[in-house]
């Protein structure tokens, strides 16, 4: 290119003629590339710059690539933070990707019973599972457990009152509110017990001719400790029973498991929760149970039926993708001994801390040369986190790469240079996102499966 009249550019039909510009036809479409070929030759001209056909079809076609990427693309979760809400939570199992995949591609039995050539419920698809490993009659399902207390609160408690501890008024991402999630349902919210503590006999005084149920709320993101009291679950069960309550306990961050069998805490299971009483359990399927984003009701048969019928359920029900993951993943729960090695959020869950440090001590050479004369490279201990509500105050044994910014020759190390370091990493083909702590940026090991291809594209940095 050179500062040449404008009006030195060739005709847009003479760029769409030339042989450089029919890869980008063939790939995009006449349309597209008729479009960016415009755009290309307006931006010569208001930099008052010339190109020939070939100039302009390379700009051009770099305008298509940046346009027809992917806005959601693939990152290295190297934060800390398994089960990363902004990372997309859980890592599907390679059956839950095949299992989604072969209904995504080709029509399904969604909604229908091939046996008997009717049409069917698609929730039917994961009743059975549900009712084997948690032992609740029946189930239903939603796109996210927000939804499943909605459908819940709306179904069995509009225009009526729902006593639940303060302990238990959750704030979690996004704004979720309790007491906003209940406005929203139509429901009024009776505040018991205080923040510390709650007794059986706050439950009862609070129960009125308009209580439509007794709830429990996970606290998910974080844990009230110290002089506390909760009441547990079976003696808040046996109560509504005697009140002919329904007790719904939301669990959050659901599990299917007991995971103190592979040295992890203990979270309950919903297992646990529908033997402790409730009439309703609520639980999230993409958190530590590792499969696709949904939300789960099981319980009692005829509670689950008014769910299903609440006009509700349709407009947040699953679709057949999400659907086939979540069977697949329940599937995966019927061997347990094998459950690490398939499931990949219990995989990087029990990840051992030497294999982390193993694999840190392998790439601690490759980055530092890398990163030569910009950054020091060292391995260090952390402490990853489960994430997204799930046992928030616990912390995994974990192993670092910790990347310090070096001081250019006579000066000094800027303000911004450990952003600018994470900024570069971002920018890689793949992102790679870690978090800045103590003037390093920090790369948790933890999550980090494709050694290989994290290793590959580190000399894009250079």
């Amino acid at each position: 290119m050179t500062s040449e009249p404008a009006s030195r550019l060739p005709a847009v039909d003479r760029v769409l003629r030339h042989a450089d510009t029919a890869p980008l036809i063939e790939r995009h479409g006449r349309l597209p590339a008729t479009e960016a070929v415009r755009a290309a030759l307006a931006d010569l001209r208001a930099a008052k710059a010339v190109a020939d056909e070939a100039g302009v079809a390379a700009l051009a076609g770099r305008r298509l690539a940046a346009e027809m990427a992917p806005s959601q693309r693939r990152v290295f979760n190297l934060t800390g933070t398994v089960l990363h809400t902004n990372l997309g939570r859980a890592v599907l199992a390679r059956e839950a990707l095949e299992a989604s995949d072969a209904v995504l591609g080709a029509p399904s039995n969604l909604e229908y019973v091939v046996e008997k050539g009717a049409r069917g419920e698609r929730d039917d698809h994961v009743r059975g599972w549900l009712h084997k490993l948690t032992g609740a009659e029946d189930a239903v399902i939603v796109n996210n457990n927000a939804a499943a207390v909605v459908l819940v609160l709306n179904t069995l408690a509009l225009g009526k009152e729902v006593p639940v501890s303060r302990g238990e008024l959750i704030e979690i991402g996004g704004a979720f509110r309790m007491p906003d999630i209940m406005a929203r349902a139509g429901c009024t919210l009776v505040e018991i017990g205080t923040t510390n503590r709650t007794h059986l006999r706050d439950y009862e005084g609070a129960i009125g001719e308009k209580t439509a149920m007794l709830m429990k709320v996970h606290p998910s993101n974080y844990a009230v400790v110290g002089f506390t009291t909760a009441v547990p679950e079976n003696e808040i069960a046996a109560l509504a029973r005697s009140k002919g309550l329904p007790f719904v306990n939301d669990l959050g961050s659901g599990q299917l498991v007991d995971l103190e069998r592979w040295g992890l805490p203990h979270e309950p299971t919903v297992r646990e929760a529908i033997e402790q009483g409730a009439d309703l359990v609520t639980f999230s399927g993409d958190k530590l149970l590792g499969g696709p984003q949904c939300g789960i009701v099981v319980g009692k048969s005829e509670l689950v039926r008014k769910l299903a019928k609440n006009p509700l359920k349709r407009a947040l029900r699953l679709d057949k993708g999400r659907l086939a993951a979540l069977e697949a993943t329940l599937r995966l729960y019927a061997d347990p001994d094998r459950l690490p090695e398939k499931l990949p959020t219990l995989r990087l869950l029990t990840r051992a801390t030497a294999d982390i440090e193993a694999l840190a001590k392998r790439l601690l050479p490759i980055v530092t040369n890398a990163l030569a004369n910009h950054a020091t490279v060292s391995v260090e201990p952390c402490r990853s986190q489960i994430g997204s509500g799930s046992l928030p105050v616990d912390r995994l044994a974990s192993v670092a790469l910790s990347l310090t910014p070096i001081a250019p020759p006579g000066g000094k190390i800027s303000g911004g240079a450990v952003d600018k370091l994470a900024a570069a990493f971002r920018a890689l083909p793949v992102p790679v996102i870690g978090h800045v702590q103590d003037g390093a940026l920090k790369f948790d090991l933890r999550c980090l499966e494709d050694e290989a291809g994290f290793a590959a594209q580190l000399s894009v940095l250079k």
